[in-house]
């Protein structure tokens, strides 16, 4: 079997792809949602910290989720 530089391409685009899939199921998994909402919501904790009727609402709507 003579190497090329084209067999070592097409195991790099392999290689790829398949590292690809790994983060989109690792993304995507049901297991991580929880900690990805609370991520998004983290620029909003700051706004949050000096407004009672608003940080009220944020746990009534935590209790909503439970």
């Amino acid at each position: 079997m003579d190497l090329d530089i084209n067999i070592f391409r097409s195991l790099a685009t392999v290689l790829a792809f398949l590292a690809f899939m790994a983060i989109f199921w690792w993304t995507y998994s049901g297991k991580r949602k929880q900690s990805f909402d609370d991520a998004a919501n983290i620029p909003f904790r700051e706004v949050l910290k000096g407004d009672p009727e608003a940080k009220q609402a944020e746990q009534q709507r935590g209790n909503e989720h439970d």
